[in-house]
């Protein structure tokens, strides 16, 4: 009877301890962290009063017979499902969402301790410290390699106060953009005003009175409305200074036979000098000397519509043919055969004032002939003022000049007055075609239209000036400031102007970077820019860039030859800078340096990499928390503070960075609650209560039963 007895206390005792660890749970229910505890009961020894038996025969076999002698607490059980994550308003609160614990020391990092407790806080001196003062453990920023490398050990977060950030001058410009490579463009420059790498050193000039200008292709450019020339191999123009005379050396005269032919003439329709289209003139002869001389006429003038020359006869009888080259479809010049019997007073002649301009891509060739080859709008120009100067009897001595302004307009003018080398220009330009079997080209009309504009009538001596329209690049620019090592800024421009174009390979558009003075980037004058080259492939990609970085000396007393990497993009890829036909534009521009600054604000990631904010604007990671992982938890025992503690059954921790391996990510301005549900806790209360009482009861039955028994005696 005493075992019912020791049974009832050990069953009280059970519960006691029970009714300990709910308490504690529910006194917990608000702890920042906590882990609610399960008391886990187990039965003691039994007394055995037989043991078990074998069947044996017809003889069943028997169970033992045992009598419990009561209950205990086996063990307990922190259970660590995650706590409920509240929002708080203090930006040094975290909390882990997943599995892990954050790292504390007492004791400078010699040993460690682990909570769920995110309350953090800087302390006078900077440290990173819970509510017990231990400092939490992890990475700091390196102020070499100025990032945190969390594969180093970890070691105390301290940031001190009152930190600042030196200057940190820029290594790197970053620029994504595409570069219009379409036929109409919206942004665009006059031709002449950017220097060209991309192309062969242009043609000195041909006189002492111009200067050269370095354009480009002009297969490249664009009128003023933005369309693209796209000049084709031989397009071009036909251009007259003045108008074609051949005059008859004699005056036509009469056969004496009335009908007999009188006028044998072949007119060549230039299409390339000196060859072409011919047509044949005839006119029967007449009566009388003048009438001879009218009859002629007549029958050039028919033909002028095709041959674009008329004739005329003055009180002599003498007959001048005249082309003022001014029709797209007629002739140029004057190219005449006279047949041997012919009475007209013509002869075998030709007169050249007009002269083809045709555009190649390769250099520019002049030809003696009338025929220029072009590529450049400084080699246009070179050629037109020679051809123009050409008429005077002595050409260096003849004052006509053409020239490009500022607005990429070719601008001609008259100025000379003497009577041997100066004469009256009548300029006019007309389109080129050539429909010749095998050599067909194809009238250009932008282009053509472009250069009309200078037609005009400019005596010698005159103040008046013949413009063509404007020719212009497609351009795009982009700037950024960039920073030296003292944290000046200098704000570095990048020009881009098309200058080339290859059907088979690409683009190459003219790149210049500058910087303001006294700041350089070059050793050539001018020092404050450099000129560069970008290619681009046939499918818009980047093939390459000249230069891929600049040497930067501020000159003001920072430190000098500071080397700048223009990182554009990954050639053949599309990472960068591409060209293609869209609108020119600018999508992205960054570069790494900055200016000194103070720590305004602090705020903490989901990696744990707690992110300083400076005056300055700049923003990185100062340090980053630390997370231990363990592969038994529930082998961890507690200290008071929300402290855990490593033991030999939890497992050595695996240390690393939030949201790896594992690891849960931490959330800001945030805590974990504690993972005691009270309703559960409040019923475990019940059953625990219910549980005591029922033992008790166990145990005044007991003492019932033996005052009877003491009760037999009586």
């Amino acid at each position: 009877m005493l075992k019912s007895l020791y049974a009832g206390v050990s069953g009280l005792q059970s519960h006691q301890i029970a009714m300990d660890v709910e308490s504690n749970n529910i006194a917990n229910v608000n702890t920042t962290g906590f882990k609610y505890s399960r008391a886990n009961f187990s039965n003691l020894l039994a007394q055995t009063k037989s043991i078990a038996t074998a069947p044996q025969g017809d003889l069943g076999g028997k169970n033992s017979v045992q009598v419990g002698l009561g209950s205990t607490v086996a063990s307990m059980t922190t259970i660590y499902s995650q706590g409920s994550i509240q929002n708080s308003d203090k930006n040094t609160d975290v909390a882990i969402q997943g599995d892990g614990f954050f790292i504390v020391s007492p004791d400078a990092g010699n040993t460690y301790k682990y909570t769920r407790a995110g309350d953090f806080k800087f302390d006078a001196n900077g440290n990173f410290v819970d509510n017990n003062g231990f400092i939490t453990q992890g990475w700091l920023r390196d102020s070499i390699t100025k990032k945190v490398d969390s594969t180093a050990p970890i070691t105390n977060i301290n940031i001190p106060p009152g930190l600042t950030t030196p200057a940190s001058p820029t290594a790197e410009v970053v620029l994504k953009a595409n570069l219009n490579s379409g036929p109409l463009v919206e942004s665009f420059s006059p031709a002449y005003t950017l220097g060209s790498l991309a192309l062969t050193t242009e043609p000195a000039a041909r006189d002492a009175n111009s200067t050269e200008v370095d354009s480009g292709d002009l297969g490249v450019m664009f009128n003023e409305a933005g369309k693209a020339y796209s000049l084709q191999e031989k397009q071009g123009f036909w251009a007259s200074y003045k108008n074609s005379t051949v005059l008859a050396p004699a005056a036509a005269t009469t056969t004496g036979v009335v009908g007999a032919p009188g006028l044998d003439i072949t007119l060549t329709i230039d299409t390339e000098l000196g060859i072409g289209t011919t047509v044949n003139i005839t006119a029967d002869d007449t009566s009388t000397a003048s009438g001879n001389a009218s009859s002629y006429v007549a029958a050039i003038n028919a033909q002028s519509s095709i041959t674009g020359v008329t004739a005329s006869a003055d009180t002599f009888n003498v007959i001048t043919l005249t082309n003022s080259n001014s029709s797209d479809s007629a002739s140029h010049n004057i190219n005449i055969t006279v047949a041997g019997a012919d009475n007209s007073g013509l002869v075998t002649d030709s007169d050249v004032t007009a002269f083809r301009y045709q555009y190649s891509r390769s250099s520019g060739v002049p030809n003696t002939q009338g025929d220029d080859t072009f590529r450049t709008m400084a080699e246009l120009r070179s050629f037109m003022q020679e051809d123009a100067r050409s008429f005077g009897a002595i050409p260096a001595n003849n004052s006509i000049t053409i020239e490009v302004d500022e607005a990429g307009k070719f601008k001609m003018k008259n100025l000379g007055t003497s009577l041997t080398d100066d004469y009256d220009m009548n300029f006019k330009v007309t389109s080129y075609t050539d429909r010749r079997t095998g050599l067909v080209v194809s009238e250009n009309a932008t282009f053509a239209t472009t250069m009309k504009a200078m037609n005009s009538v400019l005596t010698r001596g005159s103040a008046g000036t013949s413009f063509s329209q404007g020719i212009n690049a497609a351009t795009h620019s982009s700037s950024i400031d960039v920073f030296d090592s003292l944290g000046s800024k200098h704000t570095l421009r990048m020009e881009f102007r098309k200058v080339e174009l290859d059907t088979s390979n690409g683009s190459a558009w003219d790149m210049v970077i500058s910087v303001p003075s006294p700041a350089t980037i070059d050793t050539v004058a001018p020092t404050n820019e450099k000129k560069g080259i970008i290619s681009f492939n046939n499918d818009g990609s980047i093939s390459s860039l000249i230069p891929g970085n600049i040497s930067f000396s501020g000159n003001n007393g920072s430190a000098p030859e500071q080397q700048v990497k223009l990182e554009f993009g990954t050639i053949n890829g599309f990472d960068g800078m591409t060209s293609f036909d869209s609108r020119s534009s600018t999508s992205g521009i960054s570069q790494d340096g900055f200016t000194g600054g103070d720590l305004v604000g602090i705020r903490i990631d989901q990696s744990g990499t707690i992110v300083g904010s400076f005056s300055n604007g700049r923003s990185f990671g100062l340090a980053q928390i630390g997370m231990a992982k363990f592969t038994n938890n529930e082998g961890l025992t507690t200290e008071g503070g929300s402290i855990f503690v490593q033991t030999a059954n939890s497992g050595d921790p695996t240390i690393g960075t939030a949201a790896t391996s594992g690891r849960g990510f931490i959330q800001s301005s945030a805590l974990e609650a504690s993972n005691v549900d009270l309703s559960r806790s409040l019923t475990q209360l019940i059953i625990i209560q219910r549980g005591y009482q029922a033992n008790g009861k166990t145990i005044t039955t007991s003492d019932q039963l033996l005052q009877t028994l003491i009760g037999l005696k009586n």
